[in-house]
């Protein structure tokens, strides 16, 4: 969890229903890359922490009988039941903090973070879903490969102005990053490393599948975006997010006369934790 700031239950309000249209997918290959790696067959049980709307667990779901999501946020939690209609049956989605695991879930053959393990009390949550991992099981962290350069050369439509964007926001948010009730003067935590080896956890094995395929985007995809940021999330501009929108609507048309932005997709890094040995 990041210093000096405590959760709370605006982190992601109102962000819910633009998250799958917003975020950018992880690099293919993922699924195979985890079957592989941990011989999954379509048996055992997945436990993804901080699911948000369910992307990770509804794309690894294939590869167990059954999947866990818990997040805090009710939104989120509404979000992924319905997205997991095509798998009714297999899915179970839990409102609740990761510090409040084990929640008498059972035992898990893994366990994922994707893109959520810095919003939590790691060292706590990280020695708890060890202590919920099958003898054999793995812990997998999930997330955007950090410090790479995408390039916008060549691209078939303008890049996405994220700049210009962040500076649209700091305007009506002010400069230090927003997050629920509190701000985030020096962002989140790093060093998950660290956190995984305390809470006795061997390994690990690091994987990277490479991004760079390019994705278009829409005005809308690009608003969903913005929304689907805890930094800027809907809640957070009050009775100014009507002018938010108009000038966020202006910058893109301005970016963009056709609507249409180009982008690459982000390299996915997947770090694979075993449970080792007591």
């Amino acid at each position: 969890m990041p210093v000096g700031w405590e959760w709370d239950d605006t982190l992601f309000a109102g962000a819910a229903p633009y998250y799958r249209r917003g975020r950018l997918p992880y690099a293919p290959g993922l699924s195979g890359l985890l079957a592989r790696e941990l011989g999954l067959d379509g048996r055992g049980r997945l436990l993804d922490v901080g699911c948000g709307p369910g992307v990770l667990a509804l794309e690894l779901a294939h590869l167990f009988g059954e999947v866990v999501g818990v997040d805090p946020d009710g939104g989120m939690i509404a979000e992924a039941e319905r997205l997991a209609a095509g798998v009714a049956g297999r899915a179970r989605w839990v409102r609740t903090r990761a510090e409040d695991l084990p929640a008498g879930l059972g035992t898990f053959t893994v366990a994922t973070f994707g893109q959520s393990f810095h919003w939590m009390e790691r060292d706590v949550v990280a020695a708890t879903v060890r202590d919920m991992l099958c003898p054999d099981g793995a812990l997998v962290h999930v997330s955007d490969l950090k410090a790479e350069r995408r390039s916008v050369d060549g691209l078939p439509h303008p890049a996405v102005p994220y700049a210009g964007i962040g500076e649209l926001v700091a305007r009506y948010l002010g400069p230090v990053r927003r997050a629920g009730r509190g701000v985030l003067p020096h962002g989140t935590p790093a060093g998950e490393s660290e956190v995984y080896r305390r809470a006795g956890f061997s390994g690990p094995r690091r994987h990277v599948l490479p991004g760079g395929q390019v994705v278009e985007r829409t005005c809308d995809d690009v608003v969903a975006w913005v929304y689907s940021n805890s930094s800027s999330a809907p809640h957070l501009f009050g009775a100014r997010r009507g002018g938010f929108e108009a000038d966020l609507g202006r910058l893109l048309r301005a970016a963009s006369p056709s609507g249409r932005f180009s982008e690459r997709l982000p390299s996915t890094e997947v770090v694979v934790w075993r449970n080792a040995a007591r």
